[in-house]
């Protein structure tokens, strides 16, 4: 069985020299097959999943101390990595300077 509510964790990152500055534009790196834009068509690859996609499912059940790897997801789109990137639906910064 899975959850009635699904819990998400969502990255995101800004340009923002300051991200406490209550103007910051946050912009979220969106995933292949996580639930996002609810515009978007449904991603149905059964019986597969995208593994990202699905820890980060699991992720959002537990705080970041019980799952390490996020932390380093986030270092890896900090620094704009391509492999990592590669994983991912959309990069907002993009042809951009990194978040």
């Amino acid at each position: 069985s899975i959850t009635r509510e699904r819990t998400e964790v969502i990255l995101q990152g800004t340009s923002s020299l300051d991200p406490n500055d209550p103007t910051a534009v946050w912009e979220e790196f969106e995933f292949k097959c996580k639930p996002g834009e609810l515009r978007r068509r449904p991603c149905l690859i059964s019986p597969y999943h995208y593994r990202l996609d699905w820890l980060m499912w699991f992720a959002a059940f537990q705080t970041y101390e019980q799952n390490e790897w996020i932390i380093h997801l986030a270092g890896k789109l900090l620094a704009q990595e391509e492999g990592t990137l590669s994983l991912l639906a959309t990069n907002p910064f993009a042809g951009r300077d990194p978040p």
